[in-house]
């Protein structure tokens, strides 16, 4: 029992990100399937035009539900640079799924709805999910996460208690304080 203890409390954090993305992305696919159909069938769009406006509004979703949700524990210091390289990534991901798309609707000549639809959520939509869970782990969200974080004992020398109006707990706080501000 130990032994799975420790395994979990070695990658227990992997798994709650990867269930988070994955409903996230979960939500995307439906959003993502909608807008498709809906351009494709109702818009007369073309089917790769359709297939990059409806992951280009999942990209949105998504960046919302990661960002605000599943990687939430990852702190960031520059946003911008964050969001700028989930767009990169999630692009990325786009041209993934749209080439898939376009590959068997002209290459192959397969220019069916159905044929559409498997080209890219069944090969096009896991294999840019690979990519974006990878790449967003690796490079976008790199905050410091809760589980990177260890206990600190905090020790107060004895220079730095005053004994007259404050108490060992306070001189402690104070130090870790003034730590926190200087390592900024």
């Amino acid at each position: 029992m130990k032994a799975l203890r420790d395994w979990y409390d070695r990658v227990g954090h992997l798994l709650h990100e990867t269930l988070k993305f994955g409903a996230v992305g979960g939500f995307g696919v439906i959003v993502n399937v909608i807008v498709f159909n809906i351009c494709r069938n109702h818009l007369g769009l073309a089917s790769v035009r359709s297939s990059m406006i409806s992951t280009a509004v999942a990209i949105i979703v998504n960046y919302l539900g990661n960002r605000y949700w599943a990687f939430r524990h990852r702190t960031s210091t520059d946003t911008r640079r964050e969001f700028v390289l989930f767009m990169v990534f999630s692009g990325v991901g786009m041209a993934i799924e749209a080439g898939t798309v376009a590959i068997s609707h002209y290459w192959l000549g397969y220019p069916s709805l159905l044929a559409d639809n498997v080209a890219k959520y069944a090969v096009g939509l896991p294999l840019g999910t690979l990519f974006r869970f990878w790449s967003y782990r690796t490079w976008v969200f790199t905050g410091a996460h809760q589980g990177d974080r260890k206990p600190v004992q905090v020790v107060v020398p004895p220079e730095h208690v005053e004994s007259d109006d404050i108490g060992v707990d306070a001189a402690a706080a104070r130090l870790v304080d003034e730590e926190a501000k200087t390592t900024r």
